[in-house]
């Protein structure tokens, strides 16, 4: 029962929970999609907190999308071992380069009066759910190796149906303990999504890939000479 509410309707109660938040934001108060930065008022943390974690969440979402959308690929990609330890190796790596940058976030949030004074409850909320993210991620992939094998067996046909709105539950009841968290967690950040600084993913500048080139021009006048 209690797997059937986390993974089959919990699911949806998120993403819906996610689009109305999304909408009403807008609506409201669309200049708020911002990371709301305190650079400003401490950057020496503040670098060695965000340059590891964006860098290595980026790329670790990237890994679990591929993993959704070519599966063959990664089956195909581990059948040489030697492969498969590089990229089992690769993504802990990149997980314990998380935890360093989130941890640098933390204690700055913590430690320096000035950026505490800004600091609200949802983004303490926020970094105690990414947190536990991180944490379970690196535990799962430390007690339960080879998680990009069976993550292609397990998550993404559980993931397919949850968009086919058949939600195949037993993919995720035989999973341990500590994967079910990791998923559920995931849910909840969802959810929480539209409430936090994390909106500000949606306001990347993506425009400027494809926009004409601008011409600069400077123009100086030169001294009187007297």
């Amino acid at each position: 029962m209690i797997d059937t509410f986390f993974f089959a309707i919990f699911p949806y109660m998120a993403l819906v929970a996610a689009v109305t938040g999304l909408i009403w934001r807008y609506t409201t108060n669309q200049f708020s999609y911002s990371s709301v930065s305190s650079q400003f008022l401490e950057n020496r943390r503040l670098f060695w907190g965000s340059v590891p974690w964006h860098y290595g969440i980026i790329i670790i979402l990237l890994g679990h999308l591929v993993g959704v959308l070519f599966p063959e690929r990664i089956r195909v990609f581990n059948s040489v071992p030697l492969r498969l330890y590089i990229l089992e190796g690769t993504a802990l790596a990149l997980g314990l380069l998380v935890l360093t940058g989130l941890i640098f976030l933390l204690v700055r949030r913590g430690a320096d009066p000035r950026i505490r004074a800004v600091t609200s409850r949802m983004d303490l909320v926020l970094l105690l759910l990414l947190l536990l993210s991180v944490l379970t991620g690196i535990g799962t992939a430390i007690f339960y190796r080879w998680g990009s094998g069976w993550y292609v067996q397990s998550a993404t046909p559980y993931f397919w149906s949850l968009v086919r709105l058949s939600p195949m539950v037993d993919y995720m009841t035989s999973m341990p303990l500590l994967v079910k968290i990791h998923a559920i967690n995931a849910f909840v950040i969802l959810a929480v999504f539209p409430f936090t600084r994390l909106v500000h993913m949606l306001s990347v500048p993506l425009a400027y890939l494809w926009r004409p080139y601008q011409l600069v021009m400077w123009q100086r006048r030169k001294a009187r000479q007297q």
